[in-house]
């Protein structure tokens, strides 16, 4: 009922997320990648001294390496991700004739991530490979969105825009499933604990809740999702680095990545970047629900009086 309203409140949200704390994005990209084995980045020492670090190396610019396509691949993965998880709520519910299972929440949650992640991993991959551009770079850097997509099909192929889809499904599924399953549950437990005796379901929930409320349930389904489902983002990231000047890229699949990460770095590997990461995602979850929630009332009330 609420499908183009869906995808137009989560557009927004994922805009408003982008352009909040992008500069933390960048420092989590760079820290997931670096193995510490010849990398081309510089080292830094913790979150605050890489940003303090690229803010003096590289300027503003550096900062926001790579905004444009992150403002792009938030904006219409958040978007479609609340539309086809809508979508699919819609359908497993009967089309509201019934309430859903904290399983039907998870598998309408995973059906929307596999499908965004086919929509937007060529967005994803040159939003990393743009971040990781730094004055010790060795190859032409891509200057600007066109350029690294027209680059990358020129030098690489067409398959090259899908690399990291592996991990990248796997995250997308996983990462959205349990964020949005604890999210709902969380919201059900929070609207039957302040309104007792009324059986509250997940659709009216929504009504009875407050920004707030939206923003401690964002951030607390971030966290939990974010803990059990992070070493697949260092894998992804660490797959879609830009190939050395001879075409070879440092890891192959996700087993080479799994399998060299774990030989040489061991379970630490697998989290790095997790800091800022936290510092990045945990407010910008209670940003997007916030913002999604309250746009999606303001659109129903406007689209009820039409």
């Amino acid at each position: 009922m609420w499908q183009w309203e869906n995808a137009t409140a989560g557009a927004v949200a994922g805009f408003a997320t982008v352009a909040s704390v992008h500069p933390l994005d960048v420092v989590r990209t760079r820290f997931q990648v670096y193995d510490g084995r010849g990398s081309n980045l510089p080292t830094y020492k913790n979150t605050v001294n890489a940003i303090l670090t690229i803010a003096r190396m590289e300027g503003l610019r550096g900062l926001y390496a790579g905004f444009y396509p992150a403002v792009l691949g938030s904006t219409v993965s958040w978007g479609l991700y609340f539309f086809f998880y809508g979508r699919a709520k819609q359908r497993y519910s009967d089309y509201g004739k019934k309430n859903l299972t904290p399983s039907l929440h998870l598998a309408s949650a995973a059906e929307a991530g596999a499908l965004v992640c086919f929509c937007t991993n060529p967005v994803w991959l040159v939003k990393t490979r743009m971040q990781l551009q730094n004055p010790l770079h060795q190859a032409q850097p891509y200057s600007g969105l066109y350029d690294a997509f027209r680059t990358i099909l020129r030098e690489e192929g067409f398959a090259a825009l899908y690399k990291g889809i592996v991990p990248g499904l796997m995250l997308q599924v996983s990462h959205g499933a349990i964020q949005f399953t604890v999210y709902e549950e969380l919201r059900k437990v929070i609207a039957n604990s302040r309104y007792k005796g009324t059986r509250v379901d997940a659709q009216s929930s929504g009504e009875l809740l407050n920004s707030v409320d939206y923003a401690v349930l964002g951030g607390s389904s971030k966290i939990a999702a974010m803990l059990l489902t992070y070493p697949f983002q260092v894998i992804r990231a660490r797959l879609q680095q830009r190939p050395g000047n001879d075409g070879t890229p440092r890891y192959m699949d996700s087993f080479h990545v799994l399998k060299e990460t774990a030989r040489f770095e061991g379970i630490r590997g697998f989290y790095r970047g997790i800091t800022p990461n936290l510092l990045k995602n945990v407010p910008a979850a209670s940003i997007t629900f916030v913002v999604y929630e309250n746009v999606l009332k303001l659109l129903k009330l406007t689209t009820q009086k039409e």
